[in-house]
């Protein structure tokens, strides 16, 4: 068990040392709370499995702060870039080739990697602080109801992350669409808030 700080909305920096330093850090995104580690710092994404009792099968989704950052994690298509311009910041997760930058734990495994922009000012400038992907999943033991206010985050992970930053009520409501850009034609693996006819519109604006 771990010693868990409590930040305030405006104690990014507090938050940006904590992940730099391979830390774990709990906030509020645009869905629920999510617990987050630098991308590519293998042995801090294994604390957020350890911390979430998270099968290893299961691969944890990326944040970046810009389009730009995605060449460091992985393969980014034309179609990544219409969709992206379209739909980020916003609920449209896109699933592409990863990068062998990118350590194996994060995406379990496999050769792919899923990776969105959230659409929550909050997380927008802790990203941008840091200037790093982020591995991030929903901050709640595995199994469990997904955290939706900094309370619930800590009843079931105090003591096992770093720090939880106090950041309001998550809006909650409906995950993002999944779309998965290494096939072809791209496929939605989850249906939401973006419709598949809306991204194929936008891919067909080439």
């Amino acid at each position: 068990m771990m010693y868990t700080r409590f930040l305030a909305s405006h104690q990014l920096d507090s938050a940006a040392d904590i992940l730099l330093s391979g830390g774990l850090v709990v906030f509020p995104t645009d869905t629920v709370y999510g617990v987050a580690a630098l991308a590519q710092d293998s042995e801090a994404v294994t604390r957020i499995f350890r911390a979430k009792q998270r099968p290893p099968a299961l691969p944890i989704p990326v944040m970046v702060d810009s389009p730009a950052r995605i060449a460091a994690i992985a393969h980014p298509s034309p179609a990544f870039y219409r969709l992206a311009d379209v739909f980020w910041p916003g609920p449209l997760t896109m699933v592409l080739p990863r990068s062998d930058a990118l350590p194996p734990i994060v995406t379990a495994g496999g050769d792919t990697v899923a990776v969105r922009i959230p659409d929550h000012s909050l997380t927008l400038a802790l990203l941008r602080l840091i200037g790093l992907p982020l591995a991030v999943t929903s901050a709640n033991l595995s199994g469990h109801p997904p955290a939706r206010t900094a309370d619930e985050a800590r009843q079931q992970l105090a003591g096992r992350v770093n720090a939880i930053i106090l950041g309001g009520v998550a809006p909650g409501g409906q995950p993002s669409t999944i779309v998965d850009l290494t096939q072809h034609p791209p496929v939605i693996l989850r249906s939401g808030p973006v419709s598949e006819s809306h991204i194929r519109e936008a891919l067909a604006q080439a």
